[in-house]
This record gives C-alpha cells, structure tokens and sequence, in this order.
C-alpha cells in the first residue's frame, strides 16, 4: 500500500526551512519578520489601526504594542500621538525604517527567485496561487467549522 500524499504536511516541513531562512535573512538587518512586516505595511503609506496590521502581519492585537514599542525605540518609526483602540494607529515610518526596509526588501526579493526555490520561473504565479488560495481556505474553515474529529 502506498503512502498518501499529504500536501498540508509537506508544506509545513517546507515552512520550516523557509522560516529558518527568513529569520536569518531579517536578523542581518536587526529585524524579525514581524518587525519587517508592519515596516512594509507602513512603508506603502496606508493608515492602520494596530487591529489592521495585526491582521496585516498575523499575529494577534496584544502583541503590537510591544512590538511598535521595539520599532518606536530603534527609530524606525515614530507616533503621531498616544494610541488609543478603534483609531488608526498614529504610526510612521522614519526614513531610517524606510532605509532598512528597503534594503531588507531587495534580499527577500533575492530570496524568492526562481533559481532560488528550485522551480522554473513561469510557474512561480500558479504556486504562489496555490499557496494563496490554501491559505484562504484553511482562515476560512477555521472560522465556521468544528474541529476534525478523532
């Protein structure tokens, strides 16, 4: 009898090896990923509550203020005023955030070539869509269906 194929499980081998990967590549940068997250969300101009960029980064709303406490002390970004919940969140990113942000964005860009992953470049959009919807999926479900029974 074969093995069967478990697709949710090879990617969650693969994660791992793309996580460790990520987290060395941030740290050469003094960032994590969640720091480089928010950064590029703030570095598109958008105008986010901390609620919106715990969603934008996946992590929960708790974990923002030490977070932004970290980048506000590093001077990566800076307020607009005290945060209060439900208001946008005040925050910008300094030229210096922008700078590191930057340079972090070329090396992750590095990161995610075809060469590098070891899949021809033409069919980088169909995985990455794959990805997207697996991920959409899964949020979904997680939302309105009971747990997998044992």
């Amino acid at each position: 009898m074969s093995e069967p194929t478990l697709p949710l499980w090879e990617l969650v081998q693969t994660s791992h090896v793309v996580t460790r990967q990520f987290r060395e590549l941030f740290a050469t940068h003094g960032l994590t990923p969640t720091q480089f997250g928010v950064l590029a969300c703030l570095r598109d101009g958008d105008d986010f509550t901390k609620a919106q960029l715990a969603r934008a980064v996946m992590v929960t709303p708790q974990s923002m203020d030490p977070l932004i406490d970290s980048l506000l002390a590093r001077g990566l970004v800076e307020r607009d005023g005290p945060p209060g919940r439900g208001r946008p969140a005040g925050i910008r990113i300094t030229e210096h955030g922008r700078s590191i942000t930057q340079r972090a964005s070329t090396d992750v860009a590095a990161l995610n070539t075809a060469t590098r992953i070891g899949i021809p470049e033409h069919q980088i959009p169909e995985l990455v869509d794959h990805l997207k919807a697996i991920r959409e999926a899964l949020t979904s479900q997680r939302s309105r269906a009971p747990p997998i029974a044992r």
